[in-house]
């Protein structure tokens, strides 16, 4: 059996609040419900997202009200408050940054190596007694999704597995082997386990 790790898709970006409580946009919305419409999604049995707003949102779409969705803080995406919102460019040329030096702390980021830590002892501490006959997601980020790929696959801390653009992107591991099993693919797109 497997467990996916999902990422929100587009969101209402607005520079006057905060990164966290952005909710999602109508075409994130759309690409959600199209994702909830197919075979695999009412497969899951478990959701465990992120506490920020677009991965609940996401999640619950997800869900489509069979499921309660269980939150997580430890989920959320790398911690950049100490720069608030970034334009588009700005916000990729850091990102490059906060990956290429892992151990840094990027103008006040959360480093990469604690935010890789984070959300693998977080994606442990839910799987920690959970049926592996279950077929659970875990409803996040990209750049914390992209760490937890890379320490699955056993690969460095990088940015060339970092998900497409425009997030809504999703991938699989083995529950009894943690092994990925597919690599980023639309949500909306994928066919399913």
């Amino acid at each position: 059996m497997f467990a996916l790790y999902i990422t929100h898709p587009q969101v209402a970006i607005d520079p006057a609040v905060p990164v966290p409580d952005w909710g999602l946009s109508e075409r994130g919305r759309e690409r959600a419900l199209l994702a909830a419409s197919a075979g695999w999604a009412r497969q899951i049995g478990r959701f465990v997202a992120s506490t920020e707003r677009k991965a609940i949102e996401t999640a619950e779409i997800l869900a489509a009200g069979r499921l309660a969705v269980e939150t997580d803080h430890a989920m959320g995406e790398n911690d950049r408050s100490a720069t608030g919102y970034l334009p588009p460019d700005a916000f990729e040329a850091a990102a490059d940054e906060f990956f290429a030096h892992p151990e840094r702390n990027f103008r006040g980021w959360e480093r990469a190596v604690d935010a890789q830590a984070r959300i693998v002892a977080a994606v442990e501490r839910a799987l920690d007694g959970h049926d592996p006959e279950i077929p659970i997601a875990f409803v996040g980020h990209g750049g914390v999704g992209t760490l937890l790929k890379g320490y699955l696959k056993g690969t460095p801390i990088r940015r060339d597995g970092d998900q497409p653009g425009g997030g809504g992107n999703l991938f699989a591991f083995g529950l009894a082997d943690r092994i990925v099993a597919c690599d980023w693919t639309p949500m909306e797109s994928w066919k399913g386990f």
